[in-house]
């Protein structure tokens, strides 16, 4: 109290009677704030040399670490109307079992024996191709045939070349035996001419000479006529040789264009027996798509097409389905400025949403409720959210990760990474610094963490 007043009241009121005001005016009060206030500092001083473990914060969901694992939606191949539905949402079931049955909406396909039609059509095609194939062999066939034909017709106009030329050279030497007869006929006709005009011959032996002169010249004419004829005949064979090889080319060209033309069209045939089958098979294939079947073992999560009646076009989603078997992991999101502290192998914390759990961030060690993990993967480029995503699969060497997770849950993660004193972290955080920088090895035969 201020003493401002020259009144007193200790004369009428006893102070003494009241503890806080004996406290009050006691010397000692000021001692106990003292030694209070020294503990408290001394606390707080020790408190700064505690070990700080920093971490990186970052939330994230549940997922699963292999692709095929996680919710997928099954799309129907062919456009079509939804008939029946054989599973209700939440459904389990197994891989091949029918989910619904569509029908046909295409007018290509309205057909009911579109299958048997498009199967006679194959088999009057590949008839077809069976039939040109024989005419094929049967031109084959003909063509050497006439090959042969054409070999030994050539062999015998040769021969027959061959005779005429020996018959040209018989000719030739009777036409030049006959000349030659002919000349000495002549010779002997002259002089015996001579001699008769000198006297020495009689008339009739003159006309002997004469006589046999007239007929050495004919055999040599005619000898002379059919060297000429056998000249012709050699002729005329040389003439049949290309004539008939002409005719035989002409026949043999013939039959080959006419067995290129069965080629032809045999491998139309084919193409349209290929194009048939092809045809054939997709329509099978096709008719398979009208039952939707479960590609995994799983849950039916949500029906995305209902009704009945209700149509639907190519690749359009019909349900979604959860697979019954999956490997759980965490997928979080880090600034790209925390990039570089991140590695495989790293140790976090994580909190799942639903989980009671007691965090301190600094002392994982002592928090309650959280599950150990190891960064499995760190993408290479960033998301669309402008982080980088990080994957985190269970820590086997930490507790079990609980048997009611669900895929799509959220989670809080802390990423450990050095351990620093508490006035060092405070120092860091107060200046805006980023944790340190360190690499961390894993250790082959021991697992430890060398840091």
């Amino acid at each position: 109290m201020l003493n401002i007043s020259p009144n007193t009241i200790d004369e009428d009121f006893n102070q003494y009677n009241h503890k806080s005001l004996r406290l009050v005016n006691s010397l000692t009060s000021g001692n106990v704030f003292k030694r209070i206030m020294t503990v408290f500092f001394g606390v707080s001083f020790a408190f700064m040399f505690l070990p700080w473990t920093q971490n990186i914060r970052a939330d994230g969901n549940v997922t699963t670490l292999s692709p095929d694992e996680r919710p997928q939606n099954i799309h129907s191949i062919i456009a079509g109307r939804i008939e029946k539905w054989y599973v209700t949402e939440g459904e389990y079931v197994n891989k091949g079992d029918t989910i619904l049955f569509l029908s046909e909406i295409k007018d290509d396909y309205f057909d009911p024996e579109l299958l048997e039609r498009t199967k006679e059509q194959v088999d009057a095609k590949t008839s077809s191709v069976t039939s040109y194939e024989n005419k094929i062999k049967s031109l084959e066939r003909q063509i050497t045939a006439l090959k042969e034909t054409q070999k030994l017709k050539l062999q015998q106009v040769r021969n027959k070349v061959e005779q005429n030329e020996l018959k040209v050279l018989s000719d030739s030497m009777d036409f030049n035996a006959a000349k030659i007869n002919y000349d000495i006929a002549l010779e002997q006709f002259n002089r015996l001419e001579s001699l008769y005009e000198k006297g020495l011959k009689s008339l009739t032996d003159l006309e002997n000479r004469k006589n046999k002169m007239q007929e050495a010249k004919a055999k040599m004419i005619s000898a002379q006529n059919k060297l000429l004829t056998s000249r012709n005949e050699l002729i005329n064979s040389k003439v049949e040789i290309n004539s008939i090889d002409a005719q035989y080319m002409d026949d043999i060209s013939k039959a080959e264009s006419e067995k290129f033309t069965a080629l032809s069209n045999m491998f139309d045939a084919q193409a349209t027996v290929t194009k048939l089958e092809n045809q054939l098979k997709n329509y099978s294939v096709r008719f398979g798509y009208y039952y939707i079947l479960a590609p995994v073992d799983g849950y039916i999560t949500k029906a995305i097409q209902v009704g009945v009646g209700e149509t639907i076009k190519e690749g359009a989603s019909i349900v979604s389905i959860m697979p019954s078997y999956y490997n759980l992991s965490v997928q979080m999101y880090i600034d790209p400025i925390d990039l570089p502290l991140i590695e495989k192998g790293q140790e976090v914390r994580i909190q799942f949403d639903g989980w009671p759990a007691i965090v301190f961030s600094g002392w994982p060690n002592t928090s309650y409720g959280t599950y150990g993990g190891r960064v499995f993967a760190v993408d290479n480029f960033i998301s669309d959210n402008g982080k980088f995503r990080v994957l985190v699969i269970p820590d086997e060497t930490d507790h079990k990760w609980p048997e009611a997770l669900r895929v799509g849950g959220g989670t809080n993660n802390m990423l450990l990474l050095k351990e620093v004193p508490i006035w060092y972290e405070l120092w860091r955080q107060i200046n805006g610094f980023p944790p340190d920088f360190y690499k961390t090895s894993m250790n082959k035969e021991s697992g430890s963490k060398i840091k």
